[in-house]
């Protein structure tokens, strides 16, 4: 092989993985260190998640384009157990930005 198809293979694979998603993870990281250290809002606790156990919600996560549609299950220490068509689910309390009565 010459010298153009090496660097034809092997350029675009060095641009993926050491500049790319480098860039991607450090994005990821300073999103999660917004989200813990955002003033003023205080985290959702157990009390009022309490309040829709046995209902149908709709719950986001936001910037992490996730969002459940079910019945809440119960609410054990920081997570929240879901019941949707596929099955149970089990969400974060800390990552969730809000939650919809159906």
């Amino acid at each position: 092989m010459n010298a153009g198809s090496w660097i034809a293979i092997y350029l675009p694979l060095f641009i993926i993985f050491f500049i790319i998603l480098p860039q991607q993870r450090a994005v990821h990281k300073a999103v999660l260190l917004k989200i813990r250290k955002r003033k003023g809002v205080d985290i959702m606790t157990n009390e009022l998640i309490k309040k829709y156990i046995g209902k149908k919600c709709l719950i986001s996560t936001g910037t992490f384009g996730t969002t459940v549609k079910g019945i809440i299950i119960g609410v054990n220490e920081n997570w929240l157990e879901v019941e949707t068509k596929k099955g149970n689910e089990l969400i974060n309390a800390e990552f969730i930005q809000s939650i919809k009565m159906i």
